[in-house]
């Protein structure tokens, strides 16, 4: 629970929105005055703010103080998340972005539930913390709000073809199974010259020269990654072969877990890669059911009861009397998708119809008629009419490559996005010691 409560301090102290008040000569003078470390086009990031965000990664590394880099570095790190932020957060309001209180609700509830707990609970820990639960839900809210500008960006700039994904299983380069990567990526500013491409590769070979010497991955991610991840260590988590860019696949194909890459030319900088571990793909053998149903639905001229009702005459019309399910399905069923079917299903997986009939399937045998029972959509009748073992793989490697091309487009879109963002953004980093060396003072044009 304490590393999750880390968690929420460093997510709502770097991506909670700051705004600056104005100090006052009449300040009370054992209140300390603030400062602004960095003006974001219209907004700013305060001394405060980036003092919170600090010590929550603090407090995330508590035990592993050593992998943190200096705190000029680690700074720096930081403030570059919270800038990269509030970007995105200015963007999406320029395009009227908007996150309603019930979205907020269902997030809360799905935090929740991820960790075990009631949203009662999960108050109470964030408060407990010493956090405010009002901030917590406004961190969310801006997660939410960076997911749709994501989307927004991406959804009308990719797309994948079928000819894309079948030259992507036919290609010599498609390397099935699963790979778990960090990374360091050393990126190279737009439009950069001959001499800052020259300074990233070095830094390149400096974070490569660390690790060689014992210095933690992790560590060195964090030191000297300018990656949205490089306070999470670097971890990219487990991504599947297809969805690795093949020149970097390659590199990969001769490495064992544990293994580090050379520093790596990538289209937006230098990488460097770490195997940590990689399993292999193996056939998708599914449970597949083929059934049928009868639904009744209670309607302004059918009570709930009635409903009922309906459906156990029904049932005992087939079960008693021996009466044709697929007639009386095709004369009383309100399934729109199977009543002209004589309500056939089709092959399915288990879930496909919802938890409720998946229920009762596992209770039935093969050509027996469930008893009626009820879901949200109303009263049912189901009858399992077989299993089968069906072989996916195929269809569901045609999946995965879909979503690989569709995964590794977007990533270089909004990737692309964020470096157009920044570059034509007014940032000005007002404290000396947090430039980094290579940045410029001020970029972009006041707005």
């Amino acid at each position: 629970m304490k590393q999750l409560i880390a968690s929420f301090l460093l997510a709502l102290a770097i991506m909670s929105p700051v705004h600056a008040q104005l100090l006052t000569p009449n300040a009370p003078a054992s209140q300390p005055l603030d400062r602004i470390v960095a003006v974001v086009n219209d907004d700013v990031v305060l001394q405060s703010d980036l003092n919170d965000a600090v010590r929550s990664v603090q407090q995330q590394y508590a035990g592993h103080a050593e992998q943190l880099p200096p705190m000029n570095v680690l700074q720096q790190q930081v403030l570059n998340r919270l800038i990269l932020m509030r970007l995105q957060i200015q963007k999406a309001q320029e395009q009227g972005v908007t996150v309603s209180d019930a979205d907020i609700d269902q997030a809360v509830a799905g935090v929740a539930r991820q960790n075990k707990l009631t949203p009662e609970q999960l108050r109470a820990e964030v408060e407990r913390s010493g956090a405010s639960f009002a901030a917590f839900r406004q961190q969310l809210g801006e997660q939410i709000t960076v997911q749709r500008l994501h989307q927004s960006v991406v959804q009308s700039s990719v797309s994948v073809t079928d000819s894309e994904i079948d030259n992507l299983l036919s290609s010599p380069s498609y390397k099935a199974g699963e790979v778990h990567l960090a990374h360091i990526q050393i990126s190279i500013p737009g439009g950069a010259d001959a001499a800052a491409i020259q300074a990233s590769q070095a830094k390149a070979e400096q974070a490569l020269a660390a690790i060689k010497g014992g210095m933690d991955f992790n560590a060195a991610a964090i030191r000297y990654s300018d990656a949205p991840d490089a306070l999470d260590g670097g971890d990219l988590g487990w991504r599947r072969m297809d969805e690795v860019p093949a020149a970097f696949a390659d590199t990969l194909e001769s490495m064992k877990p544990g293994d580090v890459s050379p520093a790596l030319r990538g289209p937006t900088g230098f990488h460097i890669l770490k195997l940590i571990d990689q399993r292999q793909s193996s056939r998708k053998m599914v449970t597949e059911f083929h059934a049928r149903q009868i639904l009744i639905k209670p309607s302004e001229l059918v009570t709930p009861a009635q409903a009922e009702q309906k459906a156990r005459d029904l049932y005992n019309r087939i079960v008693k009397k021996h009466e044709d399910f697929a007639t009386l399905a095709k004369e009383n069923s309100k399934d729109d998708t199977t009543a002209n079917l004589g309500g056939d299903m089709g092959w399915f997986q288990q879930d496909a119809w919802g938890s409720t009939i998946a229920g009762q399937l596992n209770a039935l045998k093969d050509n027996q008629v469930s008893q009626p029972f009820q879901s949200q959509m109303g009263w049912h009748i189901l009858q399992r009419l077989g299993t089968r073992q069906s072989d996916l793989t195929d269809k569901i490697a045609r999946d995965q490559a879909r979503q690989a091309i569709g995964n590794r487009k977007s990533e270089q879109v909004y990737d692309d996005f964020l470096r157009d963002l920044r570059s034509n953004a007014y940032i000005n980093i007002l404290v000396p010691e947090l430039r980094v060396a290579d940045s410029q003072t001020a970029t972009g044009s006041a707005p």
